[in-house]
């Protein structure tokens, strides 16, 4: 039997609206009347003796006003999926929904294993995983769109919570075959002697590389660049090319072996970091917590495994 929602039905529709742009769509996909759902947006509007939409001959658009209202249905929905979730921990069940964002080179590495102990050990748990760049991560955390966060290169912020994080050595990637795989370290004289795939500005390694280091690049017949992880992995696989990336990025080809992780070494290399986060203002539940540590031990090991082939003895297991 379906569990009655706790948030009003007034905005719980307009919340739909505002999602769909239509009160005919948002009709159809909450299986409501159109007229009950126009009928409680009027009202609403009475009472607040504002405009909540700009209706347009196309759909619906919101207002300022509405669009604070939208803000305040998101939350309530969010505070009442943990106040269930409380109960059921207070019945003994781990059972809940925690909505995880992290980054598009997850996606290859950590989060299909991730996933897959999370079916097998918390059954109960349901998961929802956006997909999103380091800067939309931390926005969508922030708007109450996530609950976890795994995120590069995170500031120290006061409304972040940070859960754990763990120091990524800055280097870059080569093929066993390429000329500096037999070297333990690198230096950036050494590396700009080769041809560079290079990450576009919309990653954050990239903008470190630029503000520290933006003269590796003033020959752009060196540079290949491209928005696509994958594609700079393939390409440093292929043998001609050098890559930054983290060992996190590069954990499955460098626990296969496929790729080698080399340190830079030159002064003022400073590393990067991985973290997971939550929203500082309000709790991280019960449930949120077993999806954060979960996380952690899988970041964890898929670190420790990518070392394991780099140095050629196991490493001590990383500390946070």
């Amino acid at each position: 039997m379906a569990r009655a929602s706790l948030v009003p039905a007034s905005l719980r529709y307009l919340h739909q609206v505002a999602r769909s742009g239509s009160i005919q769509k948002a009709a159809k996909e909450l299986n409501v009347a159109a007229s009950a759902i126009d009928r409680q947006i009027l009202l609403l509007e009475r009472e607040l003796d504002v405009e909540l939409f700009e209706r347009l001959p196309r759909g619906m658009r919101l207002t300022a006003a509405g669009d604070a209202l939208v803000t305040l249905a998101r939350r309530w929905r969010d505070d009442e999926r943990r106040v269930a979730a409380d109960i059921k921990q207070l019945q003994g069940v781990d059972q809940g929904h925690v909505r995880l964002v992290a980054m598009d080179s997850h996606a290859n590495g950590f989060l299909p294993r991730f996933i897959e102990r999370m079916a097998i050990e918390q059954p109960r748990i349901s998961l929802e995983v956006e997909i999103a760049s380091p800067d939309d991560a931390l926005t969508a955390l922030l708007a109450g769109n996530g609950d976890i966060a795994a995120i590069f290169n995170l500031s120290p912020r006061r409304d972040v919570h940070v859960h754990w994080s763990a120091e990524l050595p800055f280097g870059c990637i080569v093929a066993p075959t390429h000329a500096l795989a037999r070297h333990e370290t690198v230096s950036l004289q050494e590396v700009v002697a080769h041809p560079i795939a290079l990450q576009s500005k919309a990653l954050m390694i990239r903008r470190y590389l630029d503000a520290r280091y933006g003269w590796l690049f003033a020959d752009p017949q060196k540079a290949l660049v491209t928005n696509s992880l994958q594609l700079v992995k393939q390409l440093a696989r292929g043998g001609r090319y050098v890559a930054f990336t983290s060992e996190l990025d590069a954990a499955p080809e460098l626990t296969a072996g496929s790729l080698k992780f080399l340190p830079v070494r030159d002064k003022g290399a400073e590393p990067q970091t991985v973290s997971i986060a939550a929203d500082a203002r309000k709790p991280l539940s019960r449930i949120g917590r077993i999806v954060a540590n979960l996380l952690t031990d899988e970041i964890r090991a898929s670190l420790n495994k990518a070392r394991e082939p780099a140095q050629g003895t196991p490493p001590p297991a990383v500390s946070g």
